[in-house]
């Protein structure tokens, strides 16, 4: 498993969007993203920090069923 970047919050949303997510809404500091797959639907949510911590970012990815792979080349 690769190490994952130290990004910020926008940097994670849009690889979030690269991958099929839509931001469905913002509440303060932390945008909200759904995707429709064929089990559901999925969602996460991600905190607009300058820089997320490794250990918050893989929490969004694990949240969003993403692996760091995919997320890394979508950056």
């Amino acid at each position: 498993m690769p190490r994952l970047p130290r990004i910020s919050g926008n940097e994670a949303v849009r690889a979030l969007e690269r991958l099929g997510f839509i931001q469905v809404r913002q509440t303060g500091s932390h945008v909200i993203l759904k995707k429709l797959t064929a089990e559901g639907e999925i969602g996460c949510v991600v905190p607009l920090r300058r820089e997320l911590k490794v250990g918050t970012l893989s929490s969004v990815l694990r949240q969003a069923k993403v692996t760091p792979d995919e997320f890394i080349e979508n950056l």
